[in-house]
């Protein structure tokens, strides 16, 4: 057997190799003596081949039931998974569990990879991983079945355990709210491709557009920062008949405001914005801006729960998901259209 990538051998390698779980690997290294002698030598020998070092400052986490959750994260400062990271310590907490977070430069599979070793060689409770990305679902498609696992924002498609907002009713919402307001059509900039979260957010708009009757124009692809908002703004600005637009998120909606204003065009009088995720800043924005509230501290909550039960049972079963409604925070960047 080779270790990927050349990284250090870590408990799952050792567990593979050995044919066993990855807790039977924890009681050999802890001299459990529940352990059967074949078992223990077939878990030594793998050890030996591999050149495994275990984590001795982490052995006394072993010893008894780990009071420890294992988050996994991205390493940015994008408002949303960085909320739900401060909220998962505090949901974690009043549960009577410390976090131990891991955050990763590239949502890929071989940072997501080394990142659960990480987490296991140190002999966490179970794992929490905000994969909002689909390049992360090779990395977790690495984590063994038996390890209680809960992904946030992850692919609805898959059949992992998932708490995740629900985009798709959030982007309804806001396009419903600006067609409501007189609006023909509603133009979009979206997030990122193969994030899950702007996928869904097309998703939504597309459908409540369809749903009306409404032209559905085409996508307008950013990403999740003031900068693309405001080169999408660019281009927008300088189109007569857009006079309503959904941004992926509220820093898109900042650098879109910001275009709109050089160029001259009024918000909500010649164009009307709503974002996502009602960042703290959103109602200091000129104007204030109408966006959808995601609930965070509802994903935490939810995610710590889900993750607890999978340890309290021994299991580490897939397939239960939460959906977080989000809402409508209506404020003044939204007006009836021109001319009506």
């Amino acid at each position: 057997m080779s270790v990927r990538r050349g990284r250090p051998p870590g408990l799952i390698d050792v567990a593979r190799l050995a044919g066993v779980s990855h807790q039977t690997v924890s009681r050999v290294l802890n001299e459990n003596p529940r352990v059967s002698e074949q078992t223990r030598l077939k878990v030594r020998a793998a050890i030996s081949e591999l050149g495994y070092r275990p984590n001795h400052s982490a052995r006394a986490l072993a010893t008894g039931n780990s009071r420890v959750i294992g988050v996994i994260a991205p390493m940015t400062a994008l408002y949303g998974p960085a909320s739900m990271l401060t909220a998962f310590e505090e949901a974690a907490q009043d549960s009577g569990f410390a976090v131990n977070v891991s955050t990763v430069r590239n949502l890929d599979e071989q940072s997501i990879a080394a990142a659960v070793e990480r987490h296991l060689d140190q002999f966490v409770a179970g794992l929490v991983v905000i994969a909002p990305a689909a390049s992360a679902e090779e990395g977790l498609a690495q984590v063994p079945a038996d390890i209680p696992l809960v992904t946030i924002d992850g692919d609805p498609q898959k059949s992992t355990t998932l708490v995740t907002v629900d985009q798709a009713a959030g982007a309804r919402a806001a396009t419903e709210h600006l067609l409501a307001a007189g609006h023909r059509t509603v133009w979009h900039i979206a997030g990122p491709e193969r994030w899950f979260d702007a996928a869904g957010r097309i998703r939504g708009w597309e459908q409540a557009l369809r749903a009306a009757g409404a032209e559905v124009p085409p996508v307008l692809r950013g990403d999740w920062d003031a900068e693309s908002g405001y080169l999408n703004g660019q281009v927008v600005a300088r189109m007569p008949d857009v006079t309503a637009v959904f941004t992926a998120n509220d820093h898109i909606a900042l650098g879109l405001l910001r275009a709109l204003h050089e160029h001259g065009r009024r918000v909500p009088e010649e164009i009307s914005v709503v974002g996502f995720d009602d960042v703290p800043q959103a109602a200091y924005y000129s104007p204030p801006l109408t966006t959808v509230r995601a609930d965070f501290e509802a994903v935490a909550s939810a995610g710590v729960e889900l993750l607890l039960a999978r340890i309290g049972s021994g299991s580490a079963a897939a397939g239960e998901r939460r959906i977080i409604a989000p809402t409508l925070i209506s404020r003044d960047s939204v007006a009836a259209p021109p001319n009506r």
